[in-house]
């Protein structure tokens, strides 16, 4: 039996994320008063705050999401033990792959949290507000989904971002041609499409000014090889753990799909039968049920998950 663990992106973040390990555990207030020196700003406000469209605002939604991720590792090393190098692999869906790569030691906190603040300003920054769009398509396959975006009329990018699950292909692009494939879509023969409440078309080529400006940030970071092996969003496999192969990877993760689907069932195929989802929400969880029903899952973000990851 082998365990991987998996760290969630955006759209699993929450008023109140983190509090409660927070006031429990000074493991996880020391995270989260690094986190807030690094940016030198009250980001755990927000966070615990809000309100809820400054925490939905990506400059502030992904270094939160990690900083949640972290300090729930820190407990978890704490209080039960944990050494993530024991770990088969691990892996994150988009910025969890920084979470994945702080976790493993390969990036240092307060560096993860100002590049990721970074990532999400150049992110909103590469595509003017209410041109761009990402819709999921609800009963889609890979080829189902490029069906569809080969038949999308107009003109501008439109490109598959995310492979999360089988059923669930997210599409990203100019905001008029994600709009007409999904008014077309169950001419594919996909169940529906559904338009996504996000402020940027992420991961496609739309977003190459951010993969630029990310170049420069990345190269200026302090990377060291990570304690375990990282399933890379890019590859659906294992990376080298070189400092300049991971600030490749990271680069062309901007605008290249998050292949999370296979890197599921790569990590599956490679002995992984455990899955233990760190941080905020249980997305991956959801989304590892539906890759392989075989797999146990188990997500650990709170107090009360701990006594259960202990005993798992």
């Amino acid at each position: 039996m082998a365990r991987a663990f998996i760290f969630p992106g955006q759209g699993s973040q929450f008023i109140g994320m983190g509090q409660a390990i927070a006031d429990a555990f000074p493991a996880a207030r020391e995270v989260f008063e690094e986190v807030d020196d690094a940016l030198e700003r009250h980001l755990t406000k927000i966070m615990w705050e809000g309100p809820i469209d400054a925490l939905n605002s990506t400059a502030n939604t992904q270094p939160a999401l990690m900083a949640h991720s972290i300090a729930m590792v820190r407990v978890m090393e704490a209080q039960t033990g944990l050494d993530i190098a024991n770990a088969r692999f691990v892996a994150g869906h988009s910025l969890g792959e920084y979470s994945a790569l702080c976790a493993t030691r390969a990036l240092p906190l307060a560096d993860t949290a100002r590049i990721l603040q970074a990532r999400g300003e150049a992110m909103q920054a590469a595509v003017p507000e209410g041109e761009g769009a990402m819709a999921a398509l609800l009963g889609a396959d890979i080829e189902k989904a490029q069906n569809a975006i080969d038949a999308a009329p107009g003109d501008g990018v439109l490109e598959i971002a995310n492979d999360n699950a089988p059923g669930q292909v997210v599409v990203s692009g100019t905001k008029t041609r994600v709009e007409a494939l999904a008014q077309d879509v169950r001419t594919h023969g996909i169940k529906m499409a559904k338009m996504l409440p996000v402020s940027a078309p992420f991961h496609c080529s739309l977003m190459a000014p951010a993969a630029a400006v990310m170049k420069e940030k990345l190269g200026e970071a302090d990377f060291t090889a990570p304690a375990a092996l990282i399933v890379a969003n890019v590859l659906a496999k294992e990376a080298a753990g070189d400092p300049d192969t991971i600030r490749t990877l990271l680069e062309q993760q901007v605008t290249g799909r998050v292949r999370w689907r296979e890197s599921v069932e790569y990590m599956v195929e490679n002995g992984v039968d455990r899955f233990v989802e760190i941080g905020s929400g249980k997305v991956l969880c959801g989304l590892v049920r539906r890759i392989n029903g075989d797999a146990s899952v188990m997500s650990v973000g709170e107090p009360s998950d701990l006594d259960a990851f202990v005993e798992a």
